[in-house]
């Protein structure tokens, strides 16, 4: 009878603590953030998993009666990796939101994933145009490539630039600025000399940059991934190219918020074109830029940076919209439409692309303060991704 007692007590507790786990469970909202920590693209990791933290730290690890439970991992920027680590993040870790995602490849690698298991999918980095259309499941925080490349072919032939190469990293993001540039700029009147294409994988610019020299444009646009862009403005320089008379315009990851300090007064007059500076005139900006510096080491908040932030607000909002009740589904459709102030400046999330729309900003390397900043100078606002727009 004792022996009884003591089975049915101990049944009873052991019930009692796997319904404590469940319930444990059911409290806790996961966000799988995938992220390239080491590698070419550690840079990228660094800034958004800095700036996830900065959010959760200013607005809290509970929305919703959910304890919010980060889990990051690093990917290295090798898709299959990306992928085998989001399929272990939904079987396993049973994530409700994934996000992060540093290149084109590795997002492409996990859209199927989110699409089968109804994971919301936020990618705060990588930024090929079609990268939304590959899962009705993914949202974007971070920008386009088209958007920034068509602002800067706007601007360059009011500017006397007529004759132009590019040259762009050999892979998705890359050949949309390629594209879009290029048919803007002779849209415009300009003319494109040559188009040049550089390996992703341990690039050397060198032998495409004396091409470039000996070809006498106007300009050279470029577009590299965040952290390449100091090599290029090294050896851009090294080769007396602005000396020669040639301009250097592009997509603001080559005068990169993370290594602008590092390239020197060569880069001083580099006009990009981008969705955010950590120059930024508004009061918000300057509040995140001093956080992030003072919550890092010093270290100034990038692109990369406003991408992971934005994208925790997002996920942050969503969760709120659903009062913590929500599935993939419902979190998607709360997701969609949000409008708000960033650090950036005015965005939403476009309901129908699931892209950002937000303000593209022509900007200049001007010394402040004793430092090198992205100034901006003109302002294109709600810029919609011009790929989708076909």
């Amino acid at each position: 009878m004792n022996k009884r007692h003591f089975l049915r007590a101990t049944a009873l507790a052991s019930l009692a603590i796997a319904g404590s786990t469940v319930c444990a469970q059911d409290n806790v909202f996961k966000i799988g953030l995938i992220l390239p920590m080491t590698g070419q693209q550690a840079t990228t990791g660094r800034q958004i998993e800095a700036a996830a933290k900065l959010y959760m730290a200013q607005n809290g690890d509970t929305v919703a009666g959910k304890k919010i439970q980060l889990i990051i991992k690093d990917d290295t920027s090798i898709p299959d990796v990306t992928k085998r680590m989001a399929q272990e993040l939904i079987v396993n870790d049973k994530v409700n939101v994934l996000a992060g995602f540093g290149i084109t490849p590795s997002a492409f690698a996990t859209a199927p994933l989110a699409t089968q298991s109804k994971t919301p999918m936020v990618v705060m980095a990588a930024a090929t145009s079609s990268i939304t259309e590959s899962s009705p499941y993914i949202v974007r925080t971070s920008f386009t490539l088209p958007q920034a490349s068509v602002s800067m072919a706007d601007w360059a032939p009011k500017n006397g630039i007529k004759k132009v190469v590019t040259l762009v990293s050999d892979y998705g993001p890359g050949l949309d600025a390629e594209k879009f540039f290029k048919e803007r700029l002779v849209f415009n009147g300009g003319t494109i000399v040559d188009s040049l294409r550089v390996p992703m994988r341990n690039p050397d610019f060198a032998p495409f940059l004396q091409k470039v020299r000996d070809l006498k444009p106007d300009a050279l646009f470029v577009f590299v991934p965040s952290g390449a862009g100091a090599a290029v403005m090294k050896q851009f320089l090294e080769r007396g190219m602005d000396k020669a008379g040639i301009k250097l315009i592009g997509t603001g990851d080559i005068t990169d918020d993370d290594q602008l300090n590092d390239m020197g007064d060569g880069a001083l007059g580099v006009v990009t074109s981008h969705h955010y500076s950590a120059a930024h005139p508004s009061a918000l900006n300057k509040k995140f830029v001093d956080a992030f510096q003072k919550g890092n080491k010093n270290l100034r908040p990038n692109f990369m940076a406003v991408g992971g932030y934005d994208g925790m607000r997002v996920i942050y909002e969503a969760l709120k919209a659903t009062k913590g009740q929500g599935g993939g589904d419902a979190l998607l459709a709360a997701m969609k439409g949000q409008i708000f102030e960033s650090p950036r400046g005015p965005v939403f999330i476009d309901a129908q692309t699931r892209d950002i729309v937000q303000n593209i900003y022509l900007r200049k390397v001007e010394r402040k303060d004793g430092q090198l900043y992205n100034v901006e100078f003109d302002v294109i606002k709600d810029v919609k991704d011009p790929g989708k727009a076909r």
